[in-house]
């Protein structure tokens, strides 16, 4: 057996059984590290400018195609580390040690599981932020040697799947409705308490809901041009969430500094540690607007009209506010109060830029979308007027009757609502 094992082939074999050891646990590390990494985390490292947090991020952004090449390449590593075992084994049993090989064989195993799996993946767990650094070129130049195989492992898995599970068939479509009311059936059901169907309601109802309904609109948020130096904002407060950044020449969004994510702010240049933002159309449902800031690892959404110009912002607070609030409303997220007041009975003060759909919910009636795509109050003025609005303008909704009452701006005014059925529009 010794003399076996100061074999130069043998020494060669187990040479290369070390080195598919240390090559399955890089990429059962890198597996762990990267897809373990938190969506602040990611974000994180897409604000900065390593070049190898970069890859991290671009890597994360098609999570199919990573963990495809990553199962791809360990399984590979895996099998060939066992195969040049047995060629050791082989040779052990070939001498007459049977013992020898069966104990070469069980160390193999161990080996693998201990240092190729459980070691490093837990090891991952606790580092997950340097070791992603540490991989990135690697891992990104095994994904690229992948690419080529990609289609064709596909069309084996297609064609494997028709031959033995013809019989599988897509699943209807469930539509939202029919969820809707299977959450409305469980009203009755003890267990499902009344806030938890209010979020799933929610949820649900962001498949119907406009991004124009959950946005800020412009004036509503701190937007800068670039360059942005901390002295730029002496004169107001910075607001405590994001600072929008706009392209030196006009109004379009470029990124968004998250605030929060800082406790130290540079003094110069502030637009280096922006994020990327997405540009959605007004009329983009909010479920669609969730799931591609998901799928980018951003956090704030710039809304444009049909002419391509910028009317609001929508970040991913605002979704998740949308969802666990037990009466959603974007203008209470902006004003920082009630946009409904009470001043009587029957009479409510209410805030121009409320929804109608939570204006609906305050006056106890049902909510029925406006046939011209309307969704706040200040909305049916414009509509109704086909004019700037004044103060004294009035115009009736679904049985009420809107007053101007108070205007600090032209996108900013006050209302009186009342039960009424006429209408007197002044200037009309």
């Amino acid at each position: 057996m010794q003399a076996l094992l100061e074999n130069p082939d043998t020494l060669l074999l187990m040479s290369a059984m070390l080195c598919l050891l240390i090559g399955s646990g890089f990429f059962s590390a890198s597996e762990t590290a990267l897809f373990f990494l938190s969506t602040e985390e990611v974000q994180a490292f897409q604000r900065n400018d390593r070049p190898s947090e970069r890859i991290v991020v671009a890597l994360l952004k098609q999570p199919d195609r990573l963990l495809t090449a990553v199962l791809f390449w360990n399984l590979l590593i895996n099998l060939t580390f066992f195969a040049v075992g047995v060629v050791i084994s082989s040779k052990l049993m070939s001498t007459g040690n049977n013992t020898a090989a069966g104990v070469f064989g069980l160390l193999n195993l161990s080996l693998m599981i201990v240092f190729g799996e459980v070691v490093p993946k837990s090891s991952a767990v606790m580092f997950r932020q340097p070791l992603a650094r540490l991989v990135s070129f690697p891992l990104a130049f095994a994904v690229q040697i992948f690419d080529p195989l990609a289609p064709t492992f596909e069309s084996v898995t297609r064609s494997l799947r028709r031959v033995f599970w013809p019989e599988i068939k897509r699943e209807q479509f469930l539509h939202p409705e029919d969820l809707e009311q299977a959450v409305a059936n469980s009203a009755s059901n003890k267990s499902v308490l009344r806030q938890e169907r209010q979020v799933l309601h929610n949820i649900l109802n962001l498949s119907e809901i406009s991004v124009e309904e959950v946005m800020r609109p412009r004036g509503t948020y701190r937007a800068v041009a670039a360059p942005v130096h901390l002295s730029d904002l002496a004169d107001t407060p910075i607001p405590a969430d994001y600072l929008v950044i706009l392209a030196e020449h006009g109004d379009n969004v470029i990124g968004a500094v998250p605030l929060a994510s800082f406790t130290v702010l540079a003094r110069k240049n502030l637009e280096n540690a922006a994020e990327d933002v997405i540009h959605i159309p007004w009329c983009a449902p909010v479920a669609q607007v969730l799931q591609r800031l998901e799928d980018a690892s951003l956090s704030l959404a710039s809304v444009v009209n049909e002419f391509g110009e910028t009317i609001g912002v929508v970040t991913y607070e605002d979704i998740v506010d949308s969802i666990l609030s037990a009466e959603p409303s974007r203008a209470r997220r902006v004003l920082q109060r009630d946009p409904v007041e009470s001043q009587g009975p029957d009479t409510w003060r209410v805030d121009g830029m409320t929804s109608l759909r939570y204006l609906s919910r305050r006056l106890n009636i049902d909510f029925e979308p406006e046939v011209d795509g309307q969704v706040t109050v200040a909305g049916v003025f414009h509509e109704q007027l086909q004019r700037m609005p004044e103060l004294g303008d009035r115009c009736q909704w679904q049985g009420f009757q809107f007053e101007i009452l108070e205007m600090t701006s032209r996108q900013h005014f006050q209302v009186l609502v009342t039960p009424g059925s006429s209408v007197d529009r002044k200037g009309s």
